[in-house]
């Protein structure tokens, strides 16, 4: 089973490959609450030495790399005198030589860490570093926006009281939110738990007017609701203003409403929106 951020790390080593040209790749994130980090992805090689290796922070070219909070590379690992020799064996076990670790900073916090290698001694460019820097780049934009959601859904837990006006636009706010993250989320289990969040606080025993709106529709008018212009619900939600507003009139449509207004109210008679 995935756990949160393989998905990226895997994705992101694939990008790493192909922008390098490396033929070996592999990676893992900061297990929470240990100095350490464990390496659960691997991309081209020919042993399974490397799996679940926990490296501990300064320790050999990857805990350099999270101690130090920026890349490092070493031309042969084995020799090399700038890093310690803890994981020499696992090393030499892939036949791995030249060697780049990259880390993953989220919030000024080392996440994770990405490993690029040769099998062979020479020095890494400056091209093959931009292209690791750019792919620990995605995985650090899917965990921001994993942690985003993620605190949303948290603050969504709760049970508001409808009586409760500001109590209730939290709420709203909260599965605006939720609405525009969803569809960033590659994690599926997230992607799933976000989703169903939003339906429970869309949900209105006393609303059942039978009425839907394709999930756009939905995400466009969630953001109406909670005060967006169309310009600021076409940034959060990644679309073009002019795709926003032919959302938008497709759910007005589909609601029998003349205005933006009508339409969330109509929504929320539905039990569409909170």
């Amino acid at each position: 089973m995935d756990t949160a951020g393989s998905v990226e790390i895997r994705r992101a080593l694939a990008r790493l490959r192909r922008g390098t040209g490396l033929p070996v790749a592999f990676g893992g994130l900061v297990e929470p609450g240990r100095p350490q980090v464990r390496i659960s992805e691997l991309s081209g090689t020919a042993t399974t030495s490397l799996l679940a290796l926990a490296v501990t922070s300064g320790n050999g070219l990857g805990g350099r790399t999270v101690a130090l909070a920026r890349p490092c590379a070493v031309a042969d690992y084995s020799v090399s005198t700038r890093i310690s020799h803890e994981y020499d064996a696992a090393v030499a076990a892939e036949g791995l030589r030249s060697v780049l670790a990259v880390p993953v900073v989220v919030r000024r916090r080392v996440r994770g860490v990405l490993y690029g290698a040769l099998r062979d001694p020479r020095p890494l460019g400056n091209r093959t570093l931009t292209a690791a820097v750019d792919a620990a780049r995605d995985v650090e934009q899917a965990l921001v926006v994993g942690d985003e959601a993620r605190d949303v859904l948290s603050a969504a837990q709760a049970e508001p009281d409808r009586a409760d006006t500001s109590a209730w636009e939290q709420v709203r706010e909260a599965h605006a939110a939720l609405r525009a993250l969803a569809p960033r989320i590659t994690d599926p289990a997230l992607r799933t738990e976000l989703l169903d969040a939003c339906a429970l606080l869309a949900t209105d025993p006393a609303a059942a007017d039978g009425v839907a709106l394709a999930p756009r529709e939905l995400d466009v008018l969630a953001c109406v609701a909670a005060g967006a212009t169309n310009a600021v619900a076409a940034e959060r939600l990644g679309l073009a203003p002019e795709t926003v507003k032919a959302y938008l009139r497709s759910a007005m449509r589909r609601l029998g409403a003349r205005t933006r207004g009508e339409a969330v109210v109509a929504a929320r008679r539905a039990g569409l929106l909170p």
